[in-house]
């Protein structure tokens, strides 16, 4: 199927992002962009940079690997890869916006959030991300998306931020003989 979002498309949503969170956390006391590993890390760096440039600061920053929250950790990986969970800041009171790249089933958020409330009691959660493409298992939505993109269950979204395009992958369909 190949790119469905564009360099320019792609650079547009993140600053149609940044301003929709600077205007939503203006009141906030105090909030984080929690990246969550591996694809929400460079949006939400990419946000943090959009939103130092139209304020005063960066947001603090964040990330969480949910490889052990995973709910099919012992399902299907071998062996797991496990990364760093990294939150400089108290969690306790701090406003959390969980950055992912692609949300499909809900399942990583699930994990991402069980993570974050083992480091403390944040004041809020809100989900930001840049491509909603739909087949939730869980009930969880986004309050920030910069697209949204009908698929099919068995096709793959790919955020490739070298290239700055997102492509999607059809899974090749096997006709019995």
């Amino acid at each position: 199927m190949g790119e469905v979002i564009d360099r320019a498309a792609l650079k547009s949503a993140v600053g149609r992002l940044a301003d929709e969170l600077t205007v939503a956390m203006a009141d906030a006391p105090r909030w984080a962009l929690v990246g969550v590993r591996s694809g929400g890390i460079p949006l939400a760096d990419a946000l943090a940079d959009a939103i130092a440039g139209r304020t005063a600061s960066a947001p603090a920053r964040g990330d969480v690997d949910i490889t052990l929250y995973r709910d099919d950790l012992y399902t299907g990986f071998e062996r797991p890869v496990l990364g760093d969970t990294d939150l400089p800041f108290e969690v306790n009171g701090c406003g959390l916006i969980l950055v992912d790249d692609v949300l499909f089933t809900g399942r990583t958020i699930r994990a991402a959030l069980g993570e974050v409330v083992d480091y403390g009691r944040p004041a809020f959660v809100r989900l930001c991300v840049l491509v909603d493409r739909g087949h939730r298992e869980l009930p969880i939505a986004p309050d920030f998306w910069g697209f949204r993109l009908p698929t099919a269950k068995s096709d793959r979204v790919v955020v490739d931020w070298r290239e700055g395009v997102v492509r999607l992958e059809a899974t090749p369909k096997v006709i019995p003989s």
